[in-house]
């Protein structure tokens, strides 16, 4: 994630503290409020984050996979060195279940289907990305329509993410023609202005335990 948006510009860390939703010894599940880094950006002044905020009291806790800036919703963080490496080979293989909910604008042709749209960094637009069939990595999104206001013209949406591209739940929703209400980076103004804050967040996730070999999942419901 180079040159992502978080190492570029200066981004308010929300005050809104983040939730334990599971926790044993070597691991936790955390929900991440929106306007939060994952991690410590580059510019001096992006050093507050969710790691930061966990390790205050679990010293130990590493990431393993990470939610937007923007984004709000489920963490895994491990918290020893062998549940690191078992939770990223999982990461790998594409085991982890993973769900979002998000707002879009507009309704969608099909109730459900699969995007499988290329992505690649916007050379042009750093630090965006963009559909490019020419030099964009494989990128799949199951997506499904959770119901649709006719009064607001929007769309409720279950997204899973197949592959794991930056930006990609936001980039794919864009290319269907429904930008995500409250998207700064993607929007257009008039629909940035609909939400305070990004419509997108992770609300399941599914893996084994590492040590315990048992399948946990996890549901945090959305704010919006």
């Amino acid at each position: 994630m180079s040159n992502s948006v978080e190492e570029l510009v200066v981004l308010p860390a929300s005050s809104e503290p983040y939730q334990i939703v599971y926790e044993d010894d070597v691991l936790l599940v955390v929900n991440k409020p929106a306007k939060l880094l994952t991690v410590p950006g580059r510019h001096p002044q992006n050093q507050d984050c969710l790691i930061r905020r966990v390790q205050r009291e679990f010293p130990f806790a590493e990431v393993v996979h990470r939610l937007d800036y923007d984004t709000s919703g489920l963490v895994v963080l491990p918290l020893t060195k062998r549940v690191l490496s078992d939770i990223s080979k999982q990461f790998q293989a594409r085991s982890v279940q993973k769900r979002y909910v998000a707002v879009v604008n507009g309704k969608l042709d099909k109730a459900k289907g699969v995007i499988d749209l290329p992505l690649a960094a916007d050379e042009q637009q750093r630090p965006l990305y963009k559909v490019c069939q020419q030099q964009g990595k494989p990128s799949q999104t199951r997506y499904q329509l959770l119901s649709y206001n006719t009064a607001t013209n929007q769309s409720r949406v279950q997204l899973e993410p197949v592959t794991g591209r930056s930006h990609q739940l936001r980039v794919h929703m864009l290319a269907l023609g429904h930008a995500m209400l409250g998207d700064t980076l993607y929007a257009p103004a008039d629909i940035v202005a609909k939400s305070p804050r990004l419509l997108l967040h992770a609300e399941y996730i599914r893996f084994v335990h590492p040590l315990s070999k048992a399948v946990l999942e996890f549901n945090a419901l959305a704010s919006f």
